[in-house]
């Protein structure tokens, strides 16, 4: 999870939201790193965990990451969580809960629907406090008068 930290806090350089995601193989070896990356590519689909999922591919040579970890610094949204469904990342490793883009059991539970045909194993709250740090801080510098949060 240091690691994914480190990537969140990368993220900031590019003024995106502090979000980073490591996939570890079998043996615990990183074999793919992500940060958020919307704002500085421009990409809709630049979600840290799509991003590292994207670089663990590409070290093995395939889509499958059967045997992997997929470790991220927030609660995957819909898209990442179906993505590592997908994938078939055998377990999820995550630090804060996000109560509002939720897909492992805040608002959804995307990976362990059993009509799905692969359900990772699923760490939660790791350094959540951590996680959480960083993008309380974020939104507290990015919040306009009478807005919420950037969007």
């Amino acid at each position: 999870m240091r690691l994914a930290l480190a990537e969140a806090r990368d993220a900031l350089a590019g003024d995106d939201v502090p979000v980073g995601a490591v996939v570890l193989d079998e043996s615990g070896a990183v074999i793919g790193t992500g940060r958020n990356t919307r704002e500085a590519e421009g990409d809709p689909t630049g979600h840290a965990e799509v991003v590292a999922l994207r670089a663990a591919a590409a070290t093995r040579g395939e889509w499958r990451l059967t045997g992997c970890t997929l470790v991220v610094t927030l609660e995957p949204c819909t898209m990442c969580a179906g993505a590592l469904v997908l994938a078939r990342v055998d377990r999820l490793v995550f630090g804060a809960y996000d109560d509002k883009l939720g897909a492992v059991g805040s608002l959804w539970d995307v990976v362990r629907d059993r009509r799905l045909n692969h359900r990772p194993e699923v760490v939660a709250g790791v350094l959540a406090a951590d996680s959480t740090t960083l993008l309380d801080d974020f939104f507290a510098r990015h919040r306009l008068p009478g807005r919420h949060e950037a969007t």
